[in-house]
């Protein structure tokens, strides 16, 4: 990942083009370059896609294209894996740009595939669990390749809680209630 020196505010990023095919998350107004996901995050991140395609229609999942602001100490914007939007939040999103604004409901689920390393593994267990939390995410899923593990976090009064799942064990969602699946199934 790098990073620019200038700062941004999120009206300058919501217009900002550098005439690449480069993504960006934004991080305290600073633009950080998100490099293309190793091939084995891209087929995990598949693979839970079409298991969710199972439960709600695929008009509701976005994949690595949506992004998200969140609160930070300047504009912050996110850029998950996956997420399940809820009609409400696609109706407001309807015709505009793929950008999930604060005026705007939260998605139902954010599933963030975690990048080999420390960098990586502090933004999806730590800044983005405090984020996703700060703007009401009702759960938000961290799937570890390196640890072969799930964590999945609910929010319930303001703060998540925890439940990790490896091997055999079936992945416990409260937005999806019926899905049966489990950690090492994700991880095959």
């Amino acid at each position: 990942m790098t990073s620019t020196s200038k700062k941004l505010t999120l009206e300058e990023y919501l217009i900002y083009e550098d005439d690449t095919e480069n993504k960006y998350e934004l991080v305290d107004g600073e633009l950080i370059a998100m490099p293309p996901e190793n091939d084995r995050n891209n087929l995990i991140s598949l693979y839970l896609l079409c298991e969710f395609l199972k439960y709600v229609p695929i008009y509701l999942i976005r994949h690595k294209d949506t992004e998200i602001v969140v609160t930070g100490n300047r504009a912050r914007v996110r850029l998950p894996d996956l997420m399940i939007l809820t009609e409400e939040l696609l109706a407001a999103m309807e015709g505009r740009r793929a950008t999930i604004t604060q005026d705007m409901p939260s998605p139902a689920l954010v599933v963030e595939v975690v990048s080999p390393g420390k960098i990586n593994e502090d933004r999806d267990y730590r800044y983005k669990r405090s984020e996703y939390a700060a703007r009401g995410i009702a759960e938000y899923w961290i799937v570890d390749p390196g640890k072969e593990r799930v964590t999945v976090l609910t929010l319930v009064d303001g703060f998540y809680e925890e439940q990790v799942f490896e091997g055999n064990e079936r992945i416990l969602s409260a937005a999806f209630s019926s899905l049966q699946l489990t950690a090492r199934q994700v991880f095959k």
